[in-house]
């Protein structure tokens, strides 16, 4: 006997947006990171310089996909579109 589930819509499927949340976490923490240890050790000599840049790469990546992460949650645009040129209203010459 086959089970009857209900499908939720994506829209308030919370365990979708969880999922993708922590995949895009780690993999921008992760990536960013490495990203700050190579430019770490490519551009600096000291130990602590280096980490410096890690933890620097590390924050990138966790501020972007905290960003990302309430797009997916509040459903935000993505990015704020300049307003269209069409719009605008139309200045009125002066009458003298």
């Amino acid at each position: 006997m086959a089970e009857n589930k209900e499908s939720v819509p994506a829209k308030y499927d919370v365990n979708a947006k969880w999922n993708a949340c922590l995949d895009l976490t780690v993999r921008r923490f992760v990536y960013s990171s490495l990203a700050g240890a190579f430019g770490g050790l490519l551009f600096f000599r000291s130990p602590v310089t280096r980490w410096v840049s890690v933890a620097f790469g590390a924050g990138i990546g966790i501020g972007s996909a905290y960003t990302d992460c309430s797009h997916i949650f509040y459903e935000y645009p993505a990015k704020l579109a300049p307003p269209k040129l069409d719009d605008a209203p139309v200045p009125q010459e002066r009458q003298e």
